[in-house]
């Protein structure tokens, strides 16, 4: 690749991203600016002349892996430039300037100047991290290649207003605020000419697209139009909170030509106290009827939800609510996140904290009962014919994978490289650990 910036020329970069599909976007993009400089990109876990580590602050779990991979890069090259950047650089920039290993902090807003401010290391400046006002708008940066994934994501939207008593992500990715409707088209098409049969729209809130937008529109709208230039590609959502999920989006899901049968719902809670403790604005029996009525509605879609224990004065049959709730609803897998005190939000200073242990063993017991319904929803797959996007060649397993419209990994037959990033029609022959076998049909 012609170049005609020394600097950046030829040098070994590698790129690792901790939490959110946004955080892996926006991963891409700067990868893509690398890219165009004449950077190589390597492995994270080879040497590299610059290492790139875009973190997550949601749990302190989180923050510990931000930091041993800190730890990992400087072992493989001391020599190497390592910048910290994502929501854990945000949140706390002086505990990563403190860690003698890095070289630059950059915070949310600057991630895309990072080779800029990598020149302007010399002159002695170690953090960049920019205030998140009420002013900031969004920050679009399109995206050629996802290295690794057949799936494509598009950033949509940016930050969040709800300000839940447990969530430090308003502290960290600033309000909502999001990518114009004409300027998602064009990027939907885009992708699309590019070869991408499967587009995923992502967001910190993506269910508040469009409110600050002038003239304000809303996520439905912008399906709508997505669905109506429809040109084969399909269209995932990621989580959407339940009152964004109408009875009118439910039924625009069922006819879609576009719009994948796949809902991501955080449910968080199903003990009224706690739900209201933590801020949510919806009751168990809202959350059950919203289940019910899109299985009612789409009864092949995936109903994946969140959902956290230990949370500040969960009480033990606290916990039994929630693990009934989703006992009885026909929800089809399970993220389950122990409750993570998290400075600045209002929970880490309520009273009754939950031990540790405690957290995790209803955890555990949460995320059993996820692949018993995992597996159920994936039983009920087996005899039917469904269309499947290649995603890869398993080669330790000797077969290829697929993903569903209705997010269920399938495996197939012996690997095809021709295969990788089509559609095809399969007919389902097994279920195993909540994954599907089958045989391809035709192929689009």
């Amino acid at each position: 690749m012609a170049c005609d910036e020394p600097y950046w020329a030829g040098r070994r970069v590698a790129v690792t991203t901790l939490g959110c599909k946004v955080n892996q976007y926006e991963s891409f993009a700067l990868m893509e600016i690398l890219r165009r400089k004449g950077c190589l990109f390597v492995p994270f876990q080879e040497e590299a002349d610059l290492y790139v580590i875009n973190t997550c602050t949601v749990t302190a779990r989180s923050d510990y892996q931000s930091r041993q991979l800190i730890r990992r890069a400087y072992r493989r090259n001391p020599a190497a430039v390592i910048v910290v950047t994502g929501c854990y650089a945000q949140a706390a920039p002086s505990e990563i300037e403190a860690m003698h290993e890095v070289a630059l902090v950059v915070g949310n807003n600057d991630k895309m100047i990072i080779p800029a401010c990598i020149e302007g290391i010399h002159e002695g400046r170690r953090v960049r991290v920019s205030h998140l006002d009420h002013s900031s708008e969004f920050a679009f940066f399109p995206v050629d290649d996802f290295p690794g994934h057949t799936r494509a994501f598009l950033k949509i939207q940016d930050g969040c207003n709800a300000w839940c008593s447990y969530c430090v992500v308003p502290h960290v990715r600033g309000r909502s605020r999001s990518l114009s409707q004409e300027q998602v088209l064009k990027e939907v098409r885009r992708l699309g000419q590019r070869g991408y049969r499967e587009i995923v729209l992502t967001g910190i809130h993506l269910g508040t697209y469009g409110a600050d937008l002038t003239p304000a529109t809303c996520l439905f709208d912008l399906l709508k139009a997505i669905d109506e230039e429809s040109s084969g590609v399909r269209i995932r959502l990621s989580s959407l909170e339940p009152a964004e999920v109408t009875d009118d989006l439910i039924s625009f899901a069922a006819g879609s030509r576009c719009l994948c049968p796949h809902f991501h719902i955080p449910l968080q809670s199903g003990d009224d106290k706690i739900l209201a403790a933590m801020g949510r604005t919806y009751t168990a029996d809202v959350f059950r009827n919203l289940v019910n009525r899109i299985h009612e509605g789409i009864p092949h879609a995936a109903l994946g939800i969140d959902v956290l224990t230990g949370f500040p004065g969960e009480s033990e049959q606290s916990a039994q609510r929630t693990f009934h709730l989703i006992e009885s609803l026909p929800v089809t897998h399970l993220h389950v996140f122990p409750y993570s005190k998290r400075s600045g939000t209002p929970a880490a200073a309520m009273a009754h904290q939950v031990e540790e242990k405690t957290k995790k063993a209803r955890a555990e017991r949460l995320r059993n009962l996820g692949g018993q319904k995992k597996s159920a929803f994936a039983r009920l797959q087996v005899g039917t014919d469904m269309m499947v996007l290649i995603e890869g060649n398993d080669v330790g397993e000797g077969e290829m994978k697929g993903l569903t419209d209705n997010y269920l990994t399938v495996f197939l037959g012996s690997p095809d490289p021709l295969l990788v990033n089509k559609l095809v029609s399969v007919s389902m022959t097994e279920e195993e650990k909540g994954c599907l076998r089958g045989i391809i049909k035709d192929v689009l």
